[in-house]
């Protein structure tokens, strides 16, 4: 039977992704000197992190802002000023209400994109997926020596700046002795083609990072690599398996092609200050 989603397997999903968030930062912070800046803090039931040496929305965002949180707001943009980093909250629909909306519209925010997210039930009789993987694909856990080319491959397939490689290696390697955390490496023909990563917490696993070699990309790499991770959160003991990805994208569509699905999870508002917009 599919699991129904109702406002309890929501609040799950959220809390897995806060989870997944607060346990990658927490291991960044832990670096020496904290030199990416981490700081996460807790707002009732919100949770307002910030890494001011990682400029971008994916690390510096609120998750889990409620309705009754409304006074909490003035705290949370005074919180990031301070910091001078732009407020952004990432709201679900199973904790939001018209006050929540005209408080954050009165302070100058505003409505600005949505982001998806998906799940699939892992239950006792599920089939272990064997059909997802393209031919001539191998995929393996990636060894502690190899977070160089696991950098490499993060920030070219992001197209992200060659002088990030080495924080994005560090940032990475701190979770590698965590159970939590698991690390994927997708090989085509001998060749590093993509990476995965997988976080498991309380039952619930996330697909947590992944990304493709642009030289590699239309050929199955993200698809087998999604593939993968829901059979070992499965073997784990995972009961629920859960990604996010911009509304419509490749990514949202690979996740659909291996059985999680937007039509049964719910897509999150994003919310920014107007003066925040280029």
């Amino acid at each position: 039977m599919p699991t129904v989603v109702n406002r309890s397997l929501a609040e799950k999903l959220e809390n897995a992704e806060i989870d997944c968030l607060i346990s990658r930062l927490a291991g960044i912070k832990e670096i020496k000197g904290n030199p990416m800046g981490v700081e996460f803090q807790k707002f009732e039931s919100a949770t307002a992190f910030t890494v001011k040496n990682i400029p971008g929305p994916a690390f510096n965002t609120v998750k889990g802002l409620k309705k009754g949180n409304e006074r909490e707001v003035e705290r949370i943009i005074n919180f990031y000023r301070k910091k001078k980093i732009p407020a952004r909250f990432e709201l679900s629909p199973s904790g939001t209400s018209p006050d929540l909306f005209a408080n954050l519209s009165k302070k100058g925010f505003y409505h600005h994109d949505f982001h998806t997210v998906l799940f699939r039930s892992l239950s006792s009789n599920i089939q272990i997926i064997k059909t997802s993987i393209s031919p001539g694909i191998t995929i393996r856990e990636l060894k502690r020596h190899e977070f160089g080319l696991f950098a490499d491959i993060y920030t070219n397939g992001f197209q992200m700046p060659s002088f990030l490689k080495q924080s994005v290696a560090e940032n990475n390697e701190v979770l590698y002795d965590n159970k939590d955390w698991t690390f994927y490496l997708a090989i085509i023909e001998n060749e590093p083609a993509g990476i995965g990563v997988l976080f498991m917490k309380n039952g619930i696993a996330t697909l947590a990072a992944a990304a493709t070699l642009p030289e590699f990309r239309n050929r199955g790499v993200q698809s087998a690599l999604i593939s993968h991770r829901i059979n070992q959160a499965y073997i784990h003991g995972c009961y629920l398996i859960t990604g996010q990805a911009k509304f419509g994208s490749v990514s949202q569509n690979n996740m659909e092609r291996e059985g999680l699905k937007v039509a049964v999870a719910y897509t999150k508002s994003i919310w920014i200050k107007r003066d925040d917009v280029a």
